[in-house]
């Protein structure tokens, strides 16, 4: 089958890679020519475990192409995805400009039935929206279906490849079965393909991605409270996750979430609700918590120190929002960062995969090691930000010889209370008790 994706964001390239792989034919369109001619030239221009190997192994069999030339990408197309932006606005509504202005571009040069699909992220009424822009743009008959993706950074690659479910948004029987097909190899184990009207596979998206982080916000409230009543939040939550009512995912506390898509997706549906008269209580709460969770660890800090920082020399494990991936957008440690160095601290940093995303937005505010240790040299404490797995078990004679104080802050809870006071460590986690 013949594809083109519009946009190779974090989304669009995956998807675009995925795709090609199975055996389509895909061209991914840009109108970064820097950016396309980087991809042309074999070289990623994000980080996802495992989308190497598949996008040189594509480019190299010719399945997958990268142009800026919109017209050259869709002209053989049988599906055109769209995979485009839909940054927050400043009311907290979806921005649909970059989708809808790419609608009304590939409507001016359809010349028989597409099958046009948003995989971007948006609101309930979007397919309607870019339904009447093509209909006001081209007299070709062209269906627009909703498919929503549902991909985890880090390990994007195996949810594209097998996916838990794909959720098609289409009442166009011809669309029905060119989406049927497409997905057939992905879901040969019998995982679904859920079929529905366009509306509410637009509202599925929103509604996981608002449910997972309810789930992390409670939890984060759940360890705030353990830490006031002297219980221990890996007890309760391995306690209530055998539940199989309830699972035992997305209930580790922490820090709060971040990335490119729940801050933004909890935002867009409570203003979504906002537009409808309708308020979403839960979502307002979910939003607050995550807000107050991203600082805890600051508070933590003014405590200990009596709320002088002034000075002090913070190390920081951890900048990307979670591990295996480089995206740093919303991460809690821009935010803990920004409250330090208002306090007057110094930092210096380590993260595998985020420093460069890290440093062109702060520039040279912190100090950035080239391996964990280097930056512990000195430092007063250690601050643990993402749970990377090479911080799960470092060399502790190292890091103790290399800090100034054997003083912990865990954003992330790596380690075990007991470990940390046979090695003499005060020890400061997320909803367990104090080790000093």
């Amino acid at each position: 089958m013949k594809i083109a994706v519009v946009g190779t964001g974090y989304v669009g390239l995956v998807t675009g890679t995925c795709l090609a792989e199975t055996g389509n034919q895909v061209t991914c369109v840009d109108i970064n020519e820097q950016k396309v001619k980087m991809m042309q030239e074999g070289k990623l221009p994000i980080y996802e475990p495992g989308l190497e190997l598949l996008f040189h192994r594509n480019i190299d069999q010719k399945r997958l192409l990268f142009t800026n030339n919109l017209a050259s990408a869709i002209a053989d197309a049988q599906i055109i995805f769209l995979a485009l932006p839909t940054p927050p606005g400043g009311d907290g509504s979806a921005d649909l400009s970059y989708v809808l202005g790419a609608a009304k571009d590939i409507a001016k040069l359809v010349t028989d039935y597409k099958v046009i699909v948003t995989k971007s992220t948006v609101p309930v009424g979007t397919a309607d929206k870019v339904t009447a822009v093509i209909k006001a743009n081209t007299n070709i008959e062209c269906a627009v279906v909703s498919n929503p993706e549902f991909l985890r950074e880090g390990v994007a690659v195996e949810d594209f490849m097998k996916p838990d479910r794909v959720v098609v948004g289409t009442l166009d029987e011809r669309a029905r079965k060119l989406m049927a097909e497409l997905y057939a190899p992905y879901v040969r184990q019998g995982n679904p393909v859920i079929f529905m009207d366009e509306r509410s596979s637009e509202l599925t998206k929103y509604a996981a991605n608002s449910f997972l982080a309810t789930k992390i916000s409670f939890m984060n409230e759940v360890a705030n409270l353990c830490e006031l009543v002297g219980a221990d939040v890996d007890m309760v939550r391995r306690g209530i996750g055998a539940d199989n009512r309830i699972g035992n995912r997305f209930l580790f506390s922490g820090i709060g979430y971040g990335g490119s898509c729940f801050p933004k997706d909890v935002q867009a549906l409570a203003k979504s609700a906002e537009e409808n008269k309708y308020d979403f209580k839960i979502l307002n709460s979910v939003m607050e918590v995550n807000e107050i969770q991203k600082k805890v660890l600051v508070q933590k800090l003014k405590k200990y120190y009596n709320n002088d920082l002034k000075g002090k020399n913070f190390a920081m494990w951890g900048l990307a929002f979670k591990p295996e991936t480089d995206d740093i957008r919303e991460a809690p440690a821009l935010y803990i960062i920004d409250e330090l160095l208002k306090e007057g601290a110094t930092i210096s940093v380590f993260d595998p995969e985020g420093m460069n995303n890290v440093k062109a937005i702060i520039g040279d505010k912190i100090t950035y090691g080239t391996n964990p240790y280097e930056v512990l040299d000195g430092a007063d404490a250690l601050l643990i930000v993402t749970e990377w797995s090479l911080f799960r078990t470092p060399d502790f004679d190292q890091v103790s010889s290399l800090l100034k104080n054997k003083v912990i802050f865990d954003g992330r809870n790596l380690y075990d209370l007991q470990k940390m006071v046979d090695l003499g460590y005060y020890y400061n986690s997320i909803g367990r008790k104090i080790i000093s």
